[in-house]
């Protein structure tokens, strides 16, 4: 994957190494070969499920210690999820769907914060969804734990309210959550409880999504319209949009060459943007081959108009030049 993304020359593509063979949560991947490998992982994940033995996550902390890697924790207690089909509250009831409690995601992260304390590792938790994961990671950075979090561009934007259209574009792991998370979210963020943004970016072919609800697999676009998204909840700080979305995921992932303030003779990696420019989302002209946004006819700020790899255009025009 390393080699291939060099090849195409669009974009550097960093691959993240399993934490565990097939991501099985049965005993650790090689991790130190993916280490020193060309593609030099410094990142691990076991992509949408989670690491839930604590005995093999804390032995996985303490393998990439050694090289001050990072473990990516998607935070999700299975034994409190199965058969989930969204967000547990109200809503869920009211439509009589099983739900994905909170607190599924929070016992996780507060276990792994502990064990990353208890190791000196780096943690890095995925998608973050919840107001009380919120709290856990406030909580842990205060006390000076090696943590670092994300949280996706419809966790800021959707509520699980939207689940009473059952339109399963709207079905994601984890869950659309309650307003009041979604509040807590961008709260987080633009306080640095929660680092970055990632966009969880899920391309679905069309017979996975258009099913019934409780058929239809999780996951949805996001990576077109994220920038929009985040100029949409959060305003036009661009200071502070290049940290969560720049600045800051480089740093995480120890890449060098990304995440620069522009500057003479600096490596220029650059994305230009229109601030002022308003588009209509159309599915139809995505450049993914899939069509499940979640945000199809929405109004939204922003467009990017170019972008730049090593001095090199690879977008011009909103269009790929290569």
């Amino acid at each position: 994957m390393y080699r291939l993304g060099r090849e195409a020359g669009l974009v550097d593509v960093q691959p993240i190494g399993a934490v565990t063979v097939g991501l099985a949560g049965e005993r650790l991947a090689e991790l130190g070969a993916m280490a020193t490998s060309a593609a030099a992982v410094r990142i691990f994940s076991d992509d949408g499920h989670c690491v839930s033995d604590p005995r093999l996550m804390r032995r996985a902390l303490e393998y990439v210690k050694a090289f001050d890697g990072v473990i990516a924790q998607h935070a999700e207690e299975p034994r409190l999820t199965e058969g989930a089909q969204m967000h547990e509250g109200q809503v869920s009831i009211r439509l009589g769907l099983a739900g994905w409690p909170a607190v599924a995601e929070e016992a996780i992260i507060a276990r792994d914060v502990l064990l990353a304390e208890h190791v000196g590792s780096r943690l890095h938790v995925c998608h973050v969804s919840t107001a009380g994961s919120v709290e856990v990671l406030r909580h842990a950075k205060a006390r000076g734990v090696r943590v670092t979090a994300e949280v996706t561009p419809h966790h800021l934007l959707l509520t699980d309210e939207r689940a009473t259209s059952y339109d399963p574009v709207f079905k994601v792991n984890p869950p659309l959550r309650t307003s009041a998370d979604v509040t807590a979210l961008r709260e987080a963020l633009r306080e640095g409880v929660i680092d970055v943004v990632a966009t969880d970016h899920a391309p679905h072919a069309v017979e996975d999504k258009e099913c019934e609800w409780a058929y239809a697999r999780p996951g949805m676009l996001g990576l077109e319209t994220a920038l929009s998204i985040v100029l949409d909840v959060i305003g036009d700080d661009w200071d502070l949009i290049a940290e969560r979305m720049s600045r800051m995921p480089a740093r995480i992932a120890g890449l060098s060459e990304h995440g620069h303030d522009p500057a003479p003779g600096a490596m220029a990696n650059l994305t230009l943007v229109d601030p002022a420019a308003r588009r209509t989302i159309e599915p139809a002209e995505s450049a993914s081959r899939s069509r499940n946004t979640p945000y199809a006819g929405m109004t939204l700020p922003g467009r990017i108009v170019a972008t730049f790899l090593r001095g090199e255009p690879t977008v011009l025009d909103g269009k790929a030049v290569r």
